[in-house]
């Protein structure tokens, strides 16, 4: 309990010239330091008893004063009549000291001793998680996700859980990590992508095996509609492609938007005839048409993919076939001035024509 103050008998007269500090009645019985409440990163909670014989215009008033580090002088942090305050805007992990004054409406005063309180470590946060992972900090992450802070599937800013950012860097080691603690292989960011997919886009084919065997599957897609087999025809990795292939991934699923199969994707992207040749080989379509009515040989005949063009007319592709605009491969070419096209297609068109008036 605080000590009844008597009036005038521990009341402040002098100023010792050698100190900051007032000089009061060494015989005085001074209050008990402030109670200790709750603790954060940022702030501490004190309280502290009220006596009851001072009540009215004898009530007590109270300053709580914390220390200087640097010059160890006193100042107040609180004045008033309440009996608990909480200070904030503290540092995380620091000590701090602090003293409660009582003081009456007639000057005297006493002070409680000092205690030193520190603050708690700042909680930790998906910012945290997320650094640890693109740093690859296999100790950061297991200390992150111990504390229970941050829960493993925290998006950030662009919506990509830790595990999706793994995969897209290709963190094989980060993967097992949060697998382990139990991340979700089917989680999406807003564009409806997961860890698969960005994987097989940027031709990870360590971690898209490893997702595989963690229960992701061939059959999710984006919003629009567009599988990791899709993804991986615009990365090029012609190896992993035919994995994914031999694994199960369908070969001629169609997006939702275009009607794209991986082939016409291909033709579409990037026209790449190693990527061709895996599809074409693995059994695609050489002449499945999109919501247009178009064919693989016609979009790459638009787009000037030479090489590609060859390789679709190689594999079968029929050059007469019209979409549903009713142009041909070769009119296409010739809309885009692709003049190296135009001229096998017309080539091929011709020899074609030949070998049916031949018949």
């Amino acid at each position: 309990m605080l000590q009844r103050l008597t009036k005038g008998a521990h009341r402040s007269q002098e100023h010792n010239k050698n100190s900051k500090h007032h000089v009061y009645d060494a015989l005085l019985d001074s209050p008990n330091p402030p109670v200790v409440g709750k603790i954060s990163h940022h702030s501490i909670e004190l309280s502290w008893e009220q006596d009851p014989m001072h009540r009215g215009d004898k009530r007590l008033k109270f300053a709580l004063e914390e220390e200087d580090k640097r010059t160890s002088d006193f100042s107040t942090v609180y004045v008033g009549y309440a009996d608990s305050y909480t200070i904030d805007g503290l540092e995380p992990l620091h000590s701090y000291k602090y003293r409660l004054k009582v003081a009456t409406n007639d000057g005297d005063f006493s002070l409680s001793p000092t205690i030193t309180v520190c603050t708690s470590r700042e909680p930790f946060n998906s910012d945290h998680l997320h650094r640890a992972t693109m740093k690859a900090d296999l100790e950061a992450i297991s200390k992150i996700l111990a504390t229970g802070d941050v829960t493993v599937d925290v998006n950030d800013k662009i919506g990509y859980t830790p595990l999706m950012n793994a995969a897209q860097r290709g963190l094989l080691e980060v993967i097992e990590l949060l697998l382990e603690h139990h991340a979700d292989v089917h989680a999406i960011n807003s564009s409806g992508k997961n860890s698969l997919i960005v994987a097989s886009y940027a031709g990870h084919g360590a971690v898209v095996k490893r997702l595989r065997e963690a229960g992701a599957q061939w059959t999710c897609c984006d919003k629009g509609g567009s599988t990791p087999l899709h993804w991986a025809i615009d990365g090029g990795n012609c190896e992993l492609i035919q994995w994914m292939i031999d694994d199960g991934a369908p070969v001629d699923i169609k997006d939702k938007t275009s009607g794209w199969t991986p082939l016409l994707r291909c033709a579409a992207i990037t026209g790449d005839p190693s990527v061709a040749e895996v599809l074409l080989s693995s059994g695609a379509e050489v002449d499945c048409t999109d919501i247009d009515g178009k064919t693989a040989l016609m979009i790459a005949s638009l787009n000037g993919y030479m090489a590609f063009v060859e390789k679709l007319v190689e594999n079968g592709a029929d050059v007469t076939l019209m979409s549903g605009h009713g142009k041909t491969a070769l009119e296409m070419a010739q809309s885009f001035d692709r003049r190296m096209v135009v001229k096998y297609l017309a080539n091929e068109m011709g020899t074609e024509q030949k070998e049916k008036h031949h018949v």
